[in-house]
């Protein structure tokens, strides 16, 4: 009995969804199209470039010794020189994140080929930490005042914005404005009324500019004139993906 209503009632459900949907509206009759047009998919892009309002350095020290524990009480000594010499620079502790460790063994090789062996020298360690700041003004003493307080692997800046969303309320309604314009341009061209909108999605990317590649350092301690580093600008890219079906 139960199997039979089921079956009724999903033979009357699919009478329904075949028939034409009818709305009564003030004495007219309104009937829903049977078929529906085509789905017109693309993608718009805006870019917003402005100056950065922040910036990320990297910096640390390398050191040899001919132990391990050795390598690594000189490291430690000379990365908490550094580490002072940023916060003396403004840079809060909650900036300054280790960004990485590493202790390894280092040979000699050059005997090798007369049948030796490598010769062991001793331990390196490096490590090195990643500050971020918002005075763009200062990225170059602050470079100079790590390399003064014994960095030698610096690497960045790198720029960019601390709500790069915030830059994108107005490229919003562009990309929008964009996208009708396109739609109904598509729809003329191809013989049809216009076009409705059937879904949006947003997806974007972040571009901060790329930091310069680690280098080795050195600066003449009683040298007046600061590293010059031009910040330039930053992009930000919204893309919106659109779905719009003709309508005749």
């Amino acid at each position: 009995m139960t199997k039979q209503l089921f079956t009724v009632m999903a033979a009357g459900m699919a009478l329904i969804a075949a028939a034409p949907a009818i709305a009564q509206q003030g004495g007219s009759t309104v009937t829903a199209a049977t078929t529906q047009g085509p789905i017109l998919a693309f993608s718009v892009s805006e870019e917003v470039r402005s100056r950065p309002d922040q910036a990320t350095v990297g910096a640390g020290v390398t050191t040899t010794a001919p132990t391990a524990v050795e390598a690594m009480r000189l490291n430690a000594a000379a990365m908490d020189k550094l580490i002072a010499a940023a916060k003396a620079r403004g840079i809060k502790a909650e900036d300054i994140q280790t960004n990485g460790i590493s202790l390894s063994p280092q040979y000699d090789y050059n005997n090798q080929g007369n049948g030796q062996p490598p010769r062991f020298l001793g331990y390196q360690v490096s490590n090195s930490v990643r500050a971020t700041t918002s005075k763009i003004a200062d990225i170059g003493p602050l470079l100079d005042a790590l390399v003064a307080a014994g960095g030698t692997n610096i690497d960045g800046p790198s720029f960019g914005m601390k709500d790069p969303d915030a830059q994108l309320v107005g490229a919003r309604g562009t990309a929008i404005k964009a996208a009708e314009a396109k739609a109904a341009d598509y729809a003329r061209l191809a013989g049809f009324r216009g076009a409705e909108l059937v879904s949006l999605s947003e997806g974007g990317s972040f571009g901060p500019n790329p930091p310069m590649p680690m280098v080795r350092m050195a600066m003449d301690a009683g040298s007046a004139k600061a590293t010059p580093v031009e910040p330039g600008q930053v992009g930000n890219t919204l893309t919106l993906n659109f779905q719009y079906r003709l309508v005749r």
